[in-house]
Formats: structure tokens, C-alpha cells, sequence
């Protein structure tokens, strides 16, 4: 995988594993990092660590959503394992990447402002 030649950026290569890549992002992750992730335990995980953490369609989970947004997914995955529900979830939209855009910018501009010396 080729990498931005960048020193804040960094590839991590875990163990095999179903859930490895989550368990070394949560176990690594700081207050005030920012995490992108549809994976809602993931995103759990990170939130009572500390980071900030936005949904890949830009809808930011925070403490208020989170316990709703683990309710709903382990409700869908009952029906889907009963076969109630097939498929998954609809393909991203323009919209959905514009909101990604201005709710990371948005996130990183908060950050900033509480942490003017994490901003180089």
C-alpha cells in the first residue's frame, strides 16, 4: 500500500484477525484524534477514549447518538440474521461525501481552536 511520504501519516500493519485493525485503532487512539468509521463499536470504542469520530457519510457519533446508533444496528442485525432484512446499507451519494467533507473540516477546525499547539 503506498503511503503520502508525510510524517503524520503512518501504515500499521496488525495481526490477523476478525477484529485486530479495531483493537489496535482503540488501543492507540487519543483524545482529540479523529477517527472515520461506519463500524459503530469501533466508533463506541474510540468516543469513551476520547477522539472525535465521523461516520463515512459525515454523520459525527458523539456521546448523546452513540447509545441509539448500538441499539439500532444490533436491532438490524437480529432481523437480518432472521432474514427479515437483506442487503446493506445504500451506496454513498454526492451529498453524503460533501457532508463527510464539511463535518471533518468542521471537526478539525474545533480541535484547533481548543489546541492551538496540535495544529501544525
Amino acid at each position: 500500500m503506498r503511503i503520502p511520504n508525510e510524517r503524520r501519516i503512518v501504515l500499521e500493519v496488525v495481526e490477523d484477525g476478525l477484529d485486530a485493525a479495531d483493537d489496535w485503532i482503540a488501543e492507540h487512539v487519543e483524545p482529540h484524534d479523529i477517527v472515520v468509521t461506519a463500524d459503530i463499536p469501533l466508533a463506541s470504542r474510540c468516543l469513551k477514549e476520547g477522539a472525535r469520530v465521523i461516520g463515512s457519510t459525515g454523520k459525527p457519533f458523539t456521546e448523546n447518538n452513540i447509545g441509539e446508533a448500538v441499539a439500532t444496528r444490533d436491532l438490524l442485525s437480529d432481523l437480518r440474521g432472521a432474514g427479515e432484512i437483506t442487503g446493506g446499507p445504500p451506496p454513498l451519494k454526492k451529498r453524503d461525501r460533501s457532508r463527510f467533507l464539511q463535518q471533518l473540516d468542521e471537526v478539525i477546525q474545533s480541535i484547533r481552536r481548543k489546541h492551538p499547539s496540535n495544529s501544525a
